[in-house]
Protein backbone atom coordinates (compact mmCIF):
# COMPACT_ATOMS: atom_id res chain seq x y z
CA UNK A 1 0.00 0.00 0.00
CA UNK A 2 1.36 3.26 -0.71
CA UNK A 3 2.40 5.90 1.95
CA UNK A 4 0.21 8.45 0.21
CA UNK A 5 -2.44 6.42 -0.18
CA UNK A 6 -4.61 8.19 3.03
CA UNK A 7 -4.31 11.36 1.06
CA UNK A 8 -5.80 9.98 -1.53
CA UNK A 9 -9.13 12.14 -2.86
CA UNK A 10 -11.73 10.90 -5.75
CA UNK A 11 -12.02 13.13 -9.29
CA UNK A 12 -15.70 14.55 -9.10
CA UNK A 13 -15.53 16.64 -11.55
CA UNK A 14 -13.50 17.94 -14.78
CA UNK A 15 -14.23 20.63 -17.40
CA UNK A 16 -11.84 21.63 -21.00
CA UNK A 17 -11.88 25.26 -21.37
CA UNK A 18 -9.42 24.82 -24.17
CA UNK A 19 -6.65 22.68 -25.37
CA UNK A 20 -4.22 24.21 -22.37
CA UNK A 21 -6.70 24.97 -19.79
CA UNK A 22 -9.20 22.71 -17.69
CA UNK A 23 -10.44 22.81 -14.27
CA UNK A 24 -11.74 19.96 -11.93
CA UNK A 25 -12.86 19.19 -8.63
CA UNK A 26 -11.79 16.41 -5.89
CA UNK A 27 -13.66 15.29 -2.59
CA UNK A 28 -13.18 17.63 0.29
CA UNK A 29 -11.41 15.92 3.41
CA UNK A 30 -14.07 16.91 5.93
CA UNK A 31 -10.84 17.85 8.27
CA UNK A 32 -9.56 20.35 5.19
CA UNK A 33 -9.38 23.90 6.47
CA UNK A 34 -7.93 26.59 4.30
CA UNK A 35 -8.38 30.52 3.54
CA UNK A 36 -9.40 31.76 0.99
CA UNK A 37 -6.21 32.79 -1.28
CA UNK A 38 -4.49 29.71 -0.53
CA UNK A 39 -2.93 26.49 -2.19
CA UNK A 40 -2.15 22.97 -1.60
CA UNK A 41 -0.04 20.54 -3.04
CA UNK A 42 -1.62 18.31 -4.72
CA UNK A 43 -0.10 14.80 -7.32
CA UNK A 44 -0.90 11.62 -8.79
CA UNK A 45 -0.64 8.10 -7.58
CA UNK A 46 2.51 6.09 -9.14
CA UNK A 47 3.84 2.55 -8.98
CA UNK A 48 7.10 3.90 -7.79
CA UNK A 49 5.51 6.00 -4.66
CA UNK A 50 7.41 9.01 -5.68
CA UNK A 51 4.63 11.16 -6.82
CA UNK A 52 5.25 14.49 -8.63
CA UNK A 53 3.84 17.10 -6.61
CA UNK A 54 2.82 20.74 -7.50
CA UNK A 55 1.77 23.72 -5.77
CA UNK A 56 -2.16 24.36 -6.45
CA UNK A 57 -4.28 27.11 -5.56
CA UNK A 58 -7.74 26.38 -4.00
CA UNK A 59 -10.15 27.60 -6.54
CA UNK A 60 -13.47 26.49 -4.49
CA UNK A 61 -14.56 29.22 -1.55
CA UNK A 62 -13.90 28.06 1.97
CA UNK A 63 -17.82 26.91 2.47
CA UNK A 64 -17.62 24.99 -1.08
CA UNK A 65 -17.95 21.18 -0.06
CA UNK A 66 -15.48 19.95 -2.61
CA UNK A 67 -12.04 21.27 -4.03
CA UNK A 68 -11.67 22.93 -7.14
CA UNK A 69 -8.48 23.32 -9.31
CA UNK A 70 -7.93 25.40 -12.47
CA UNK A 71 -4.74 24.15 -14.44
CA UNK A 72 -2.93 24.75 -17.49
CA UNK A 73 -1.43 22.01 -19.56
CA UNK A 74 2.44 22.18 -20.03
CA UNK A 75 3.55 19.77 -23.24
CA UNK A 76 5.94 17.53 -21.66
CA UNK A 77 5.34 18.80 -17.99
CA UNK A 78 6.07 16.23 -15.41
CA UNK A 79 2.57 16.47 -13.86
CA UNK A 80 0.04 18.20 -15.83
CA UNK A 81 0.89 16.48 -18.92
CA UNK A 82 -0.61 13.01 -17.12
CA UNK A 83 -3.32 15.30 -14.90
CA UNK A 84 -4.52 16.72 -18.44
CA UNK A 85 -6.18 12.83 -18.78
CA UNK A 86 -7.75 12.22 -15.66
CA UNK A 87 -11.05 10.86 -15.51
CA UNK A 88 -14.02 10.72 -13.18
CA UNK A 89 -13.64 8.79 -9.81
CA UNK A 90 -9.47 8.67 -10.43
CA UNK A 91 -7.62 9.35 -7.95
CA UNK A 92 -5.50 12.34 -6.57
CA UNK A 93 -2.47 13.23 -3.97
CA UNK A 94 -3.88 16.21 -1.59
CA UNK A 95 -1.60 17.04 0.85
CA UNK A 96 -3.94 18.10 4.02
CA UNK A 97 -1.56 21.16 4.83
CA UNK A 98 -2.88 24.87 3.15
CA UNK A 99 -0.58 28.40 3.50
CA UNK A 100 0.09 30.94 0.92
CA UNK A 101 0.57 34.70 0.65
CA UNK A 102 -2.86 35.65 -0.93
CA UNK A 103 -4.97 35.80 1.94
CA UNK A 104 -6.88 38.83 3.20
CA UNK A 105 -5.08 38.50 7.34
CA UNK A 106 -1.79 39.69 4.29
CA UNK A 107 -3.24 42.82 3.81
CA UNK A 108 -4.05 46.04 5.93
CA UNK A 109 -7.88 47.87 5.90
CA UNK A 110 -8.41 49.51 3.10
CA UNK A 111 -11.33 51.07 0.71
CA UNK A 112 -10.82 49.20 -2.45
CA UNK A 113 -9.18 45.36 -3.12
CA UNK A 114 -7.71 44.96 -6.80
CA UNK A 115 -7.31 41.23 -7.78
CA UNK A 116 -4.94 41.10 -10.71
CA UNK A 117 -4.38 38.01 -12.45
CA UNK A 118 -3.09 36.66 -15.54
CA UNK A 119 -3.47 32.71 -16.97
CA UNK A 120 -3.96 30.38 -14.24
CA UNK A 121 -3.59 32.86 -11.74
CA UNK A 122 -6.75 33.73 -11.81
CA UNK A 123 -7.20 30.56 -9.45
CA UNK A 124 -6.82 32.18 -5.84
CA UNK A 125 -9.03 34.85 -7.12
CA UNK A 126 -11.88 32.35 -8.11
CA UNK A 127 -11.86 31.63 -4.09
CA UNK A 128 -11.89 35.14 -2.83
CA UNK A 129 -14.85 36.84 -4.71
CA UNK A 130 -16.83 33.87 -3.52
CA UNK A 131 -15.72 34.97 -0.02
CA UNK A 132 -18.30 36.59 2.42
CA UNK A 133 -15.36 38.23 4.36
CA UNK A 134 -13.86 39.71 1.30
CA UNK A 135 -16.96 42.09 0.90
CA UNK A 136 -17.12 42.76 4.39
CA UNK A 137 -13.76 43.90 4.65
CA UNK A 138 -13.82 46.32 1.26
CA UNK A 139 -16.39 48.71 -0.43
CA UNK A 140 -15.14 47.59 -3.91
CA UNK A 141 -13.36 44.38 -5.51
CA UNK A 142 -12.01 45.00 -8.68
CA UNK A 143 -10.99 41.57 -10.20
CA UNK A 144 -8.80 41.52 -13.51
CA UNK A 145 -7.66 38.82 -15.53
CA UNK A 146 -5.32 38.74 -18.88
CA UNK A 147 -5.15 35.77 -20.98
CA UNK A 148 -3.36 35.79 -24.77
CA UNK A 149 -7.39 34.99 -26.13
CA UNK A 150 -11.05 35.80 -25.14
CA UNK A 151 -11.05 31.75 -25.37
CA UNK A 152 -8.87 31.57 -22.65
CA UNK A 153 -10.80 33.60 -20.40
CA UNK A 154 -13.90 31.73 -20.26
CA UNK A 155 -13.11 30.10 -17.25
CA UNK A 156 -12.93 33.56 -14.88
CA UNK A 157 -16.41 35.07 -16.90
CA UNK A 158 -17.95 31.85 -15.58
CA UNK A 159 -16.73 32.38 -12.34
CA UNK A 160 -17.60 35.89 -11.72
CA UNK A 161 -21.42 35.32 -13.40
CA UNK A 162 -21.94 32.37 -10.72
CA UNK A 163 -20.88 35.29 -8.41
CA UNK A 164 -23.40 37.33 -9.55
CA UNK A 165 -26.17 35.19 -9.57
CA UNK A 166 -25.52 33.16 -6.60
CA UNK A 167 -28.45 33.20 -4.31
CA UNK A 168 -26.12 34.19 -1.17
CA UNK A 169 -23.03 35.62 -2.46
CA UNK A 170 -24.77 38.10 -4.59
CA UNK A 171 -26.53 39.21 -1.35
CA UNK A 172 -23.07 40.28 -0.09
CA UNK A 173 -21.46 41.48 -3.87
CA UNK A 174 -24.75 44.29 -4.10
CA UNK A 175 -22.75 45.98 -6.61
CA UNK A 176 -19.43 45.71 -5.09
CA UNK A 177 -17.80 43.30 -7.17
CA UNK A 178 -16.08 44.87 -10.79
CA UNK A 179 -14.72 43.22 -13.59
CA UNK A 180 -12.15 43.64 -16.20
CA UNK A 181 -10.83 41.00 -18.65
CA UNK A 182 -8.15 41.99 -21.22
CA UNK A 183 -6.31 40.14 -23.88
CA UNK A 184 -2.48 40.70 -25.58
CA UNK A 185 -2.75 38.84 -28.82
CA UNK A 186 -6.61 38.73 -29.75
CA UNK A 187 -7.75 42.43 -30.53
CA UNK A 188 -10.61 43.15 -28.19
CA UNK A 189 -12.19 46.07 -26.47
CA UNK A 190 -9.29 46.16 -23.75
CA UNK A 191 -6.37 44.92 -24.99
CA UNK A 192 -2.91 44.44 -23.39
CA UNK A 193 -1.26 43.32 -20.12
CA UNK A 194 -2.25 44.57 -17.06
CA UNK A 195 0.58 46.51 -16.54
CA UNK A 196 0.27 48.79 -19.66
CA UNK A 197 -3.47 48.98 -18.50
CA UNK A 198 -2.61 50.52 -15.40
CA UNK A 199 0.03 53.03 -16.59
CA UNK A 200 -1.93 54.15 -19.33
CA UNK A 201 -4.79 54.38 -17.21
CA UNK A 202 -7.07 52.39 -19.53
CA UNK A 203 -8.52 50.53 -16.48
CA UNK A 204 -9.85 53.74 -14.46
CA UNK A 205 -11.09 55.28 -17.68
CA UNK A 206 -12.94 51.88 -19.04
CA UNK A 207 -14.58 51.25 -15.37
CA UNK A 208 -14.84 54.69 -14.19
CA UNK A 209 -13.03 54.56 -11.00
CA UNK A 210 -10.74 56.75 -9.53
CA UNK A 211 -6.66 56.23 -10.01
CA UNK A 212 -4.75 54.16 -7.14
CA UNK A 213 -4.33 56.00 -3.83
CA UNK A 214 -3.27 54.93 -0.49
CA UNK A 215 -6.28 53.25 0.19
CA UNK A 216 -5.96 50.63 -1.83
CA UNK A 217 -4.76 46.91 -1.44
CA UNK A 218 -3.95 44.99 -4.05
CA UNK A 219 -3.47 40.86 -4.39
CA UNK A 220 -1.59 39.58 -7.66
CA UNK A 221 -0.86 36.42 -9.36
CA UNK A 222 0.33 35.55 -12.78
CA UNK A 223 3.86 34.99 -14.10
CA UNK A 224 6.97 35.89 -12.31
CA UNK A 225 7.55 38.70 -15.11
CA UNK A 226 3.92 40.30 -14.64
CA UNK A 227 4.57 39.98 -10.42
CA UNK A 228 7.83 41.58 -10.84
CA UNK A 229 6.22 44.64 -12.59
CA UNK A 230 2.99 45.01 -10.36
CA UNK A 231 5.40 45.36 -7.26
CA UNK A 232 7.35 47.83 -9.38
CA UNK A 233 4.72 49.64 -10.33
CA UNK A 234 3.19 49.94 -6.65
CA UNK A 235 6.81 50.07 -4.88
CA UNK A 236 6.87 53.82 -6.98
CA UNK A 237 3.53 54.72 -5.60
CA UNK A 238 4.87 54.03 -1.87
CA UNK A 239 2.76 51.30 -1.01
CA UNK A 240 4.48 48.32 0.87
CA UNK A 241 4.77 44.30 0.54
CA UNK A 242 2.42 42.39 3.17
CA UNK A 243 2.89 39.26 4.85
CA UNK A 244 0.25 36.95 7.22
CA UNK A 245 2.59 38.20 10.50
CA UNK A 246 3.16 41.79 8.57
CA UNK A 247 0.13 43.00 6.65
CA UNK A 248 0.39 45.92 4.26
CA UNK A 249 -1.10 47.10 1.42
CA UNK A 250 0.14 44.72 -1.10
CA UNK A 251 0.60 40.79 -1.76
CA UNK A 252 1.59 38.52 -4.52
CA UNK A 253 2.45 34.25 -5.02
CA UNK A 254 5.74 33.43 -4.71
CA UNK A 255 5.26 29.51 -4.52
CA UNK A 256 4.60 29.56 -8.19
CA UNK A 257 4.12 31.07 -11.39
CA UNK A 258 0.99 30.03 -13.71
Amino acid sequence: MSKFSNNYQKVTYIKHWTESLFSFRIQRPTNLRFRSGEFVMIGLPNRKDKPILRAYSIASPTWSDELEFYSIIVKDGPLTSKLKNIKINDDIILMPKSTGTLVLDALKPGKRLFLLSSGTGFAPFSSLIREPETYDKFEQVIVTHTCRTSKELQYSQQIIEECNNHEIISEFISNKLLSYASTTREKTTCRGRITDLITSKKIFDDLDISEISSNDRFMFCGSMGLNNDLKKILLDLGLSEGANNNPAEFVLEKAFVG
